[in-house]
C-alpha cells in the first residue's frame, strides 16, 4: 500500500473505536450508544433502562442490525440479563463484512422478564435506529482494502471490500496469484470472499486487488491475511515431584497458533483446592510449589488464543507423583575372578525413604536385572561371574508408590583373571620324508569364557614314542595358531597347552604313528554334494574302539598350503553336516574323515571331495579339429582340466551350426540364449575328449561349440569356432597333383645325380685344340710327330667362301650342322693364299668351315678379304686348286683310328679358320680392299697334308671341312 494510505487508514483507525452514535429520546424506556471496533470489526453496545420499577429486575432485550438501509435486517439477538437501578448494559456483535464497506443501523427494545412482572410479555418500543457510517469518515482519498490485516482462523470464511469514492465495476482481487470471487455490494464497494482459508505461513499472506486500467486512482491498495492454526486441547498433561518441594506440570500443547503481530497463545494453571492460578511463562511446561500441609491437588490447565479457549483437568495425591533423583556414588567392591559388590546412594525424600531399585548387569552378550530394596544407602552383591571378563553394571530406584523410574547411574568393572579352564583344539597335518616327519600343528583361539584372559603363549611339547627320554619343549608367543615340527621319526606324542597371566590349561594329547601317505593311498575318494544347510556326509564305523571323529577339509590338495579347517565329532556320530561361512559358491573342497584311538591316534577313514555349491562353468574347453575330410572333422579338448572348474563335470555339448539349419544324425534342435537356432548332441561321459562330427555336406561352412556341463548349468554359449569341409574336386586333384609332384621330385634328384653326366651329354666344354683328341686320329703313321699349326704362323692372303646350293646336304661324319641348314644362297669363292715369292695369281690356299660361328655381315656390302703376304708355303698349290684330291687325300687320315694313318704322309699344318670370301669369281685377281660379303660364315677346321693336289675347277665347290677343334678353343 502507498504510504499515504497506510497513514489515512491508521488515522480512521483511531478515530473509529473513539466514535459513538447515540439517540437519547427522553421519551424512549432506552437509551442506546454504539462504538465502533475496527481492529476486530466488532459493534460496540451500550444501553440503560429508564424509569425501572424495582431497583433489580430481570429483563430480556431484543437486538436488531440492519445493513446499508434500515428495512434489511441482518441480525436479530434477544439477550437476558438482570438490570439493576442506573446500570449501564452492555453487548457485543461481530461483523463478518468489514464495517466499513457498509452503513449499518442499530436499535433495541426490551420487557421485563421476572414471573411476576403483570406486563412481562409485552415489548417497550423500539428505540430510534442508531446510524453507524464508518466510510463518512473516509473522506475522497484513493480505494481503501478492508480489513486491514485481519487475523482469521484457519478453516474460516473471510469476506474483504474494496471501498473507492468512484464507480468501480471491474476490481479483481487476489490472494497467492488466484483470484478471489467477487460481489458488487453497490457503486463503491466491491466484496470478495474467501472460503476455508488455509494456514500458509506465520508471516501471513499478502492480498492486492487490480482496478480497471482505464481509471487512475493511485497506488493499487492491499492487505495482509494471517491465518492462525486451530488451537488444540492439551495432551498428556501430567505433574510429579521430585522433592516434595516443586511440582513439575507438562503437557504437549499441539500446534502452535500464534503469528507475526498476532501472538495470543496462552496457558495458565489453576488449582481448585486452594483457588490459586498461575500463569504458564512457556507453552509445554510449568512448576508450582508445594505446600507442606497439601498432599491433594486439583490442577486446571487452561490454553486459550485470540478465538478458542480449552482445559484439562488433572486429580493426585503428591506421595504418588514422586519421580526419584539419579542415585549418585555407584561403587565397586571386592572384586575377584568370579564375584563383585556394587554400592550407591539416593537422594533422601523425607518420610518417604524406601525404594525400590532395580540393578542391571551387562557382559558376555546379555544383560541380567535383578530388584533391590535399599533405604538411602544401597548394594547388591554379583556372584557367578566369569574371569577376566568386563561388565557394565548400572541401578536406578522408584519411591514406594511407584509412578517412575529414576535415571540409570552406573560403572564399569573386570573381574580378574584365572587359568584357562580348556585345552586349545589342535590338529594337524602330517607329510613324511626320508625317515622323519613334518608336522605342523595347527589350534583354534580359546574363546574369552575358555581363556579367563588374554592368552600369552602356547607351549608345544613332543616326546619320541621309541625313545622316551628324548623331549623337546617349545613356546610359541601368542596370537599365533600353528607351527611347524620336524620330527625324527613318524612315533611322536604331542601335547599343547595356552598360557595366560594366571597359569596354563589343560593339556591337549595326540599321537603320530606311520606314515599317513600309505593311509591315503589305499582310502578311495568319494564324491559328495553340498546342500542349503551345509555339506552332507556319512561313514561307516571302524571294527574298533574310538574316542572320537575329526573331520577336516582344505579348499585345495592337502598336500599344498591352504586354510585347513577341522571339527571335532563325538564317538557315537557316523555322520555330520559341515557348514561354514567359509565356504565359496563353486570352490572344490576335500573332506578326510579320521578316527581317533583311544591312544590319541588318528587314522583315516575316508576321503570326501565336493561342493557347498556348484556353480556352472565359466569358462569352455580349447577345441582342436583334426581329420578334417569331406564329410566330417573330429573335435578335440584333451588339455581341458576338469578338477579346477566351479563345479563335477558330467558331460559335455555340442552344438553345431550351419546355413541350411539341418542337424546332422545325432544332432538335435535348441535354442540359444540369444533366441539362434543350432544343433546339439549330449556327450554323457566326463572323460570323453574327442568327438567326431559325421555326416556333413562337402564344402560346406559350418560353426561348433563344445561346452561342458555340471549340475548348475553349462558353461557359456560363445565364442563359436568355424570349419569348413574339403571341396570334392579339390579331392580328386589331390590324387593326380601329389603322383606329378612325386615323380617331379624324383626326376630332380636324378638329374642332381647325374649332373656332370648330363653337362658332358648335352652341352660339354670347348676342347683346346692343343689337348684334342682328334690329332690321335689324323697323326701319320710313320711320323708320329704333329705339327698343330698356329694362327701366327699361317698368314692368309685370300679366302674364297665356297657357294652353297639350297638342298645340298653334304655332310660328314662330326659334323655339327649340315650345309643344307645355312642360310646364304649366292656362291661363295675360295680365295688362294699366296706366298711371299707370288705376287700374282692365286697361290696355294686352303678352305675350312666352322659352323660354331655363322654371322651375317654387318652391311649390305662384301666381306672384305684378308691381306696376307702372296706367297704361299712350298707344296701348298695342288692342294689349293683341287679341293678333290683335297677330300680324297683327306678322307684316308680322317677316318683312321688313330696309329692308323699311312706311311709316307707329309706332316698336317694348322690352317687359320679366318675366312675372308671377297665378291666376284675365284679366279679374279684379289684387291687389296676389304670387302664383305653378303654372308660369311666360319666352316669346319681340318688339317691338310702338305703336297696334296688341288681339285680340277669343275668340281663342286660345296667342299667344307671338319673341324678338329673345339669351338670354345679355338684361336684367331
Amino acid at each position: 500500500m502507498a504510504p499515504m494510505a497506510v497513514f489515512q487508514a491508521t488515522f480512521l483507525l483511531a478515530l473509529l473505536p473513539l466514535s459513538a452514535y447515540q439517540s437519547e429520546v427522553s421519551s424512549e424506556p432506552l437509551s442506546l450508544n454504539v462504538s465502533i471496533s475496527s481492529a476486530q470489526q466488532r459493534l460496540h453496545l451500550q444501553w440503560s433502562v429508564h424509569n425501572l420499577t424495582h431497583p433489580e429486575l430481570k429483563m430480556a432485550f431484543q437486538i436488531e442490525i440492519s445493513r446499508i438501509k434500515k428495512s434489511n435486517v441482518i441480525w436479530v439477538e434477544n439477550y437476558s440479563t438482570t438490570v439493576q437501578q442506573n446500570q449501564t448494559l452492555h453487548w457485543t456483535w461481530e461483523s463478518e463484512l468489514p464495517l466499513e464497506c457498509a452503513t449499518h443501523f442499530v436499535r433495541i427494545r426490551g420487557k421485563e422478564d421476572d414471573t411476576w412482572a403483570a406486563q412481562q410479555r409485552v415489548w417497550s418500543s423500539w428505540s430510534s435506529w442508531v446510524k453507524v457510517d464508518a466510510q463518512s469518515l473516509l473522506g475522497q482519498g484513493p480505494p481503501h482494502i478492508f480489513p486491514i490485516d485481519k487475523l482469521v482462523e484457519e478453516g474460516s470464511n473471510v469476506t474483504i471490500c474494496y471501498v473507492s469514492r468512484h464507480n468501480e465495476s471491474n476490481v479483481s482481487c487476489l490472494l497467492h496469484g488466484q483470484r478471489i470471487p467477487r460481489e458488487q455490494l453497490d457503486t463503491h464497494v466491491s466484496v470478495f470472499t474467501l472460503t476455508n482459508v488455509s494456514f500458509i505461513s506465520t508471516w501471513g499472506s499478502n492480498l492486492y486487488c487490480e482496478n480497471d486500467p482505464d481509471i487512475i486512482t493511485g497506488a493499487e491498495p492491499g492487505t495482509v491475511l494471517f491465518v492462525s492454526k486451530v488451537l488444540e486441547e492439551p495432551k498428556g498433561f501430567s505433574c510429579e515431584t521430585r522433592d516434595f518441594g516443586t511440582l513439575n506440570c507438562t503437557w504437549d500443547p499441539g500446534s502452535d497458533t500464534d503469528v507475526w503481530k498476532y501472538p495470543s497463545q496462552r496457558y495458565a494453571l489453576f488449582e481448585s483446592f486452594s483457588g490459586k492460578k498461575k500463569s504458564c511463562e512457556q507453552k509445554n511446561w510449568c512448576t508450582w510449589q508445594v505446600a507442606q500441609d497439601s498432599q491433594m491437588y486439583n490442577f486446571t490447565l487452561i490454553a486459550e488464543n485470540y478465538f478458542r479457549k480449552r482445559s484439562v483437568n488433572l486429580l493426585f495425591n503428591l506421595a504418588h507423583r514422586v519421580h526419584p533423583m539419579t542415585p549418585f556414588n555407584v561403587l565397586f567392591e571386592s572384586v575377584s575372578t568370579t564375584n563383585a559388590t556394587m554400592t550407591w546412594k539416593v537422594h533422601s525424600l523425607g518420610n518417604f525413604s524406601t525404594f525400590l531399585c532395580q540393578v542391571e548387569l551387562h557382559g558376555e552378550g546379555r544383560a541380567i536385572q535383578h530388584n533391590a530394596s535399599s533405604q538411602v544407602d544401597g548394594q547388591y552383591f554379583f556372584s557367578g561371574l566369569a574371569p577376566a571378563t568386563e561388565y557394565a553394571a548400572r541401578v536406578r530406584c522408584a519411591a514406594k508408590h511407584f509412578w517412575k523410574w529414576s535415571e540409570w547411574a552406573g560403572q564399569n568393572f573386570s573381574t580378574l583373571q584365572a587359568a584357562p579352564s580348556k585345552a586349545p583344539d589342535v590338529w594337524r597335518s602330517v607329510r613324511s620324508t626320508l625317515g622323519s616327519c613334518n608336522v605342523t600343528l595347527f589350534w583354534k583361539p580359546l574363546s574369552k569364557s575358555q581363556a579367563h584372559g588374554e592368552v600369552l603363549f602356547y607351549s608345544v611339547a613332543t616326546e619320541n614314542q621309541d625313545r622316551l627320554s628324548s623331549s623337546k619343549l617349545f613356546s610359541i608367543p601368542a596370537p599365533a595358531n600353528g607351527t611347524e615340527l620336524s620330527l625324527d621319526g613318524c612315533s611322536h606324542q604331542i601335547r599343547v597347552t595356552a598360557s595366560n597371566g594366571a597359569g596354563a590349561s589343560p593339556e591337549s594329547v595326540m599321537v603320530i604313528a606311520g606314515d599317513p601317505g600309505n593311509q591315503t593311498a589305499e582310502v578311495k575318494e568319494e564324491r559328495i554334494r553340498g546342500t542349503e544347510d551345509g555339506v552332507s556326509m556319512s561313514w561307516k564305523p571302524p571294527a574298533g574302539d574310538v574316542i572320537g571323529y575329526v573331520v577336516d577339509w582344505c579348499d585345495g590338495p592337502q598336500e599344498l598350503s591352504c586354510d585347513l579347517q577341522w571339527e571335532n565329532l563325538g564317538p557315537n556320530a557316523t555322520s555330520t553336516v559341515i557348514s561354514s561361512d567359509a565356504f565359496r559358491p563353486g570352490v572344490r573342497y576335500n573332506f578326510r574323515i579320521y578316527g581317533i584311538s583311544p591312544e590319541r591316534t588318528a587314522y583315516l577313514l575316508a576321503r570326501k571331495t565336493g561342493y557347498s555349491q556348484e556353480l556352472a562353468p565359466a569358462n569352455n574347453p580349447r577345441v582342436y579339429i583334426s581329420n578334417l575330410t569331406l564329410h566330417s572333422f573330429t573335435l578335440s579338448w584333451t588339455d581341458y582340466a576338469t578338477d579346477s572348474q566351479p563345479g563335477f563335470i558330467q558331460g559335455y555339448r555340442v552344438y553345431l551350426r550351419s546355413k541350411e539349419e539341418q542337424c546332422p544324425p545325432g544332432f538335435t534342435k535348441a535354442v540359444l540364449p540369444d533366441n539362434s537356432v543350432c544343433c546339439k548332441h549330449d556327450i554323457d561321459n566326463p572323460e570323453q575328449k574327442t568327438f567326431v562330427v559325421e555326416n556333413l555336406q562337402p564344402g560346406s561352412f559350418y560353426e561348433f561349440l563344445v561346452t561342458p556341463r555340471t549340475r548348475a548349468g553349462e558353461g557359456p554359449a560363445h565364442p563359436f569356432g568355424k570349419v569348413t569341409t574339403r571341396e570334392q574336386h579339390a579331392h580328386a586333384l589331390i590324387r593326380i597333383i601329389l603322383p606329378m609332384v612325386f615323380l617331379l621330385l624324383l626326376l630332380t634328384v636324378l638329374c642332381y645325380v647325374k649332373s656332370q653326366w648330363m653337362k658332358e651329354t648335352c652341352y660339354p666344354d670347348i676342347p683346346d685344340p692343343y689337348k684334342s683328341s682328334v690329332l690321335s686320329l689324323l697323326k701319320p703313321k710313320e711320323n708320329a710327330h704333329l705339327t698343330i699349326m698356329s694362327a701366327h704362323d699361317c698368314i692368309p692372303d685370300k679366302l674364297e667362301v665356297v657357294n652353297k646350293p639350297e638342298g645340298i646336304k653334304a655332310q660328314f661324319p662330326g659334323a655339327r650342322k649340315s650345309l643344307a641348314e645355312t642360310d646364304c644362297t649366292k656362291h661363295d669363292y675360295i680365295y688362294l693364299l699366296p706366298t711371299e715369292k707370288s705376287s700374282a695369281g692365286p697361290g696355294p690356299g686352303i678352305c675350312f668351315e666352322n659352323l660354331t660361328y655363322n654371322q651375317a655381315a654387318p652391311d649390305a656390302g662384301f666381306c672384305g678379304p684378308v691381306p696376307a703376304p702372296h706367297t704361299a708355303p712350298p707344296g701348298l698349290g695342288d692342294l689349293l686348286t683341287a679341293p678333290g684330291n683335297l677330300l680324297r687325300s683327306l678322307e684316308p687320315s680322317y677316318m683312321n683310328s688313330p696309329g692308323e694313318t699311312p706311311a709316307g704322309e707329309t706332316t698336317l699344318n694348322y690352317v687359320s679358320q679366318v675366312a675372308s670370301p671377297t665378291s666376284g669369281h675365284k679366279d679374279s685377281p684379289p684387291t687389296n680392299s676389304l670387302e664383305l660379303a653378303p654372308c660369311s660364315e666360319y666352316r669346319m677346321q681340318m688339317a691338310v697334308p702338305l703336297g696334296l693336289a688341288s681339285p680340277s675347277p669343275n668340281e663342286n665347290r660345296s667342299l667344307s671341312s671338319m673341324s678338329l677343334l673345339d669351338p670354345g678353343e679355338h684361336r684367331g
